[in-house]
Protein backbone atom coordinates (compact mmCIF):
# COMPACT_ATOMS: atom_id res chain seq x y z
CA UNK A 1 0.00 0.00 0.00
CA UNK A 2 0.76 3.69 -0.69
CA UNK A 3 0.03 6.61 1.66
CA UNK A 4 -0.32 9.98 0.18
CA UNK A 5 0.70 12.76 2.69
CA UNK A 6 1.19 15.79 3.37
CA UNK A 7 3.65 16.11 6.86
CA UNK A 8 1.40 17.30 9.79
CA UNK A 9 -2.11 17.27 7.58
CA UNK A 10 -5.37 15.40 8.36
CA UNK A 11 -3.12 12.20 6.74
CA UNK A 12 -0.89 12.03 9.82
CA UNK A 13 -3.80 9.99 11.17
CA UNK A 14 -3.57 7.09 8.36
CA UNK A 15 -0.13 6.96 8.83
CA UNK A 16 -0.49 6.87 12.62
CA UNK A 17 -2.85 4.38 11.98
CA UNK A 18 -0.41 1.80 9.29
CA UNK A 19 2.36 2.49 12.24
CA UNK A 20 -0.03 0.70 14.98
CA UNK A 21 -1.24 -2.05 13.04
CA UNK A 22 2.16 -3.02 11.67
CA UNK A 23 1.25 -3.21 7.65
CA UNK A 24 3.80 -2.67 4.88
CA UNK A 25 3.29 0.61 3.23
CA UNK A 26 4.87 2.98 1.53
CA UNK A 27 4.48 7.23 1.56
CA UNK A 28 4.78 9.42 -1.05
CA UNK A 29 4.42 13.30 -0.10
CA UNK A 30 1.92 15.66 -1.86
CA UNK A 31 2.59 19.31 -1.57
CA UNK A 32 -0.29 21.06 -1.17
CA UNK A 33 1.21 24.72 -1.45
CA UNK A 34 1.72 24.63 -4.90
CA UNK A 35 -0.57 24.98 -7.87
CA UNK A 36 -1.49 22.36 -9.30
CA UNK A 37 -0.34 19.84 -6.18
CA UNK A 38 1.85 17.83 -7.29
CA UNK A 39 3.76 14.16 -5.19
CA UNK A 40 7.39 14.19 -4.38
CA UNK A 41 7.98 12.48 -7.93
CA UNK A 42 6.33 15.17 -9.84
CA UNK A 43 3.19 13.72 -10.81
CA UNK A 44 0.16 16.03 -10.58
CA UNK A 45 -1.77 14.77 -7.40
CA UNK A 46 -5.30 15.30 -9.09
CA UNK A 47 -4.20 12.46 -11.68
CA UNK A 48 -4.24 10.26 -8.77
CA UNK A 49 -6.88 11.73 -6.43
CA UNK A 50 -9.38 13.79 -8.46
CA UNK A 51 -10.21 15.17 -4.85
CA UNK A 52 -6.85 17.01 -4.70
CA UNK A 53 -6.67 16.39 -0.66
CA UNK A 54 -4.83 13.75 1.41
CA UNK A 55 -5.05 11.35 2.46
CA UNK A 56 -5.29 8.81 -0.22
CA UNK A 57 -4.54 5.21 -0.21
CA UNK A 58 -3.51 3.11 -2.83
CA UNK A 59 -4.46 -0.19 -2.23
CA UNK A 60 -1.81 -3.30 -3.58
CA UNK A 61 -4.88 -4.28 -5.75
CA UNK A 62 -4.96 -0.40 -7.59
CA UNK A 63 -8.11 0.68 -6.21
CA UNK A 64 -7.48 4.38 -4.57
CA UNK A 65 -8.87 4.73 -1.02
CA UNK A 66 -9.85 8.06 0.30
CA UNK A 67 -11.00 10.16 3.20
CA UNK A 68 -9.49 9.47 6.26
CA UNK A 69 -12.07 8.32 8.37
CA UNK A 70 -12.95 5.23 6.02
CA UNK A 71 -8.87 4.56 5.19
CA UNK A 72 -8.18 4.14 9.26
CA UNK A 73 -11.50 1.44 9.51
CA UNK A 74 -10.05 0.02 6.63
CA UNK A 75 -6.95 -0.75 8.10
CA UNK A 76 -8.28 -1.83 11.25
CA UNK A 77 -10.35 -4.18 9.77
CA UNK A 78 -7.28 -5.71 8.18
CA UNK A 79 -5.65 -6.40 11.72
CA UNK A 80 -8.47 -7.32 13.50
CA UNK A 81 -6.26 -8.63 16.38
CA UNK A 82 -4.53 -5.62 16.57
CA UNK A 83 -8.01 -3.86 17.99
CA UNK A 84 -7.43 -0.72 16.35
CA UNK A 85 -11.14 -0.14 15.73
CA UNK A 86 -14.47 -2.66 17.33
CA UNK A 87 -16.15 -5.64 15.44
CA UNK A 88 -18.39 -4.66 12.67
CA UNK A 89 -22.10 -4.44 13.73
CA UNK A 90 -21.19 -4.07 17.57
CA UNK A 91 -22.27 -1.07 19.31
CA UNK A 92 -18.77 -0.27 20.20
CA UNK A 93 -17.81 0.23 16.55
CA UNK A 94 -21.09 2.36 16.30
CA UNK A 95 -19.27 4.31 19.10
CA UNK A 96 -16.00 4.63 17.16
CA UNK A 97 -18.02 5.71 14.32
CA UNK A 98 -19.94 8.37 16.36
CA UNK A 99 -16.19 9.35 17.27
CA UNK A 100 -14.92 9.89 14.36
CA UNK A 101 -17.70 11.54 12.80
CA UNK A 102 -17.26 14.42 15.92
CA UNK A 103 -13.56 14.85 14.92
CA UNK A 104 -14.18 15.11 11.69
CA UNK A 105 -16.83 17.52 11.56
CA UNK A 106 -16.66 19.23 15.14
CA UNK A 107 -12.68 19.15 15.54
CA UNK A 108 -11.01 18.75 11.86
CA UNK A 109 -13.03 21.22 10.05
CA UNK A 110 -13.58 23.47 13.12
CA UNK A 111 -9.80 24.29 12.47
CA UNK A 112 -10.28 25.14 8.70
CA UNK A 113 -10.79 29.11 9.58
CA UNK A 114 -7.36 29.45 11.42
CA UNK A 115 -5.64 27.93 8.66
CA UNK A 116 -6.81 30.13 6.19
CA UNK A 117 -5.24 33.07 5.07
CA UNK A 118 -8.62 35.10 4.45
CA UNK A 119 -10.31 34.70 7.23
CA UNK A 120 -10.64 37.70 9.18
CA UNK A 121 -9.68 38.07 12.89
CA UNK A 122 -13.24 37.88 13.59
CA UNK A 123 -13.64 34.59 11.82
CA UNK A 124 -11.10 33.00 13.31
CA UNK A 125 -11.55 34.42 16.89
CA UNK A 126 -15.59 32.64 16.50
CA UNK A 127 -13.66 29.45 15.14
CA UNK A 128 -11.58 29.30 17.94
CA UNK A 129 -14.52 30.43 21.00
CA UNK A 130 -16.36 26.89 19.07
CA UNK A 131 -13.05 24.88 19.29
CA UNK A 132 -12.79 25.87 22.80
CA UNK A 133 -16.19 24.91 23.63
CA UNK A 134 -15.42 21.52 22.20
CA UNK A 135 -12.19 21.16 24.41
CA UNK A 136 -14.39 21.66 27.39
CA UNK A 137 -16.29 18.58 26.52
CA UNK A 138 -13.42 16.70 25.51
CA UNK A 139 -12.19 17.52 28.48
CA UNK A 140 -15.09 15.75 30.79
CA UNK A 141 -15.11 12.77 28.25
CA UNK A 142 -11.38 12.18 28.91
CA UNK A 143 -11.21 12.98 32.42
CA UNK A 144 -11.48 8.96 33.77
CA UNK A 145 -10.22 7.05 30.57
CA UNK A 146 -6.87 7.20 28.81
CA UNK A 147 -8.27 6.65 25.29
CA UNK A 148 -12.03 7.99 23.63
CA UNK A 149 -13.22 4.54 23.95
CA UNK A 150 -10.72 3.05 26.93
CA UNK A 151 -8.36 1.55 25.03
CA UNK A 152 -6.57 3.20 21.95
CA UNK A 153 -8.43 2.85 18.94
CA UNK A 154 -7.98 4.55 15.34
CA UNK A 155 -10.53 8.04 16.97
CA UNK A 156 -7.40 8.74 18.84
CA UNK A 157 -4.67 8.75 16.36
CA UNK A 158 -7.33 11.18 15.22
CA UNK A 159 -7.85 13.55 17.21
CA UNK A 160 -4.39 13.47 18.65
CA UNK A 161 -3.18 14.73 15.02
CA UNK A 162 -6.01 17.59 15.25
CA UNK A 163 -5.09 18.31 18.98
CA UNK A 164 -1.33 18.70 18.01
CA UNK A 165 -2.06 21.59 15.37
CA UNK A 166 -2.43 24.07 18.15
CA UNK A 167 1.18 23.57 18.74
CA UNK A 168 1.49 24.50 15.15
CA UNK A 169 -0.43 27.61 15.61
CA UNK A 170 1.17 28.19 19.08
CA UNK A 171 -1.90 27.63 21.24
CA UNK A 172 -1.56 25.96 24.11
CA UNK A 173 -3.27 23.19 25.49
CA UNK A 174 -2.77 24.49 28.98
CA UNK A 175 -6.10 25.84 30.03
CA UNK A 176 -7.12 21.79 29.17
CA UNK A 177 -4.46 19.76 31.20
CA UNK A 178 -6.91 16.51 30.74
CA UNK A 179 -6.08 17.36 27.13
CA UNK A 180 -2.67 18.33 27.37
CA UNK A 181 -1.67 14.74 29.00
CA UNK A 182 -4.10 12.85 26.39
CA UNK A 183 -1.66 13.96 23.59
CA UNK A 184 1.25 13.45 25.57
CA UNK A 185 0.36 9.88 25.93
CA UNK A 186 -0.65 9.70 22.61
CA UNK A 187 2.62 11.15 21.43
CA UNK A 188 4.51 8.52 23.43
CA UNK A 189 3.40 5.18 21.70
CA UNK A 190 6.53 3.46 19.93
CA UNK A 191 4.25 3.48 16.75
CA UNK A 192 2.64 6.85 17.09
CA UNK A 193 6.65 8.06 17.45
CA UNK A 194 7.34 6.02 13.76
CA UNK A 195 5.22 8.22 12.27
CA UNK A 196 5.99 11.25 13.81
CA UNK A 197 9.62 11.16 13.01
CA UNK A 198 8.98 9.71 9.54
CA UNK A 199 7.00 13.19 9.03
CA UNK A 200 9.63 15.26 10.63
CA UNK A 201 7.64 16.68 13.41
CA UNK A 202 9.53 14.78 16.13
Amino acid sequence: MKLYLSPGSCSLSVHIALSEAGLPFTTEKVNLRETPHRTESGVIFTSINPKGYVPALQLDNGELLSEGVAIVQYIADLVPDMLLAPANGSMARYRLQEWLTFISSEIHKGFAPLWNPASTEDVKDAALTRLKSRFDWLSGELADKPYLLGDFSVADGYLFTCLNWMNFLKLPLDPWPVLKAYVERVAARPAVQKALKAEGLA
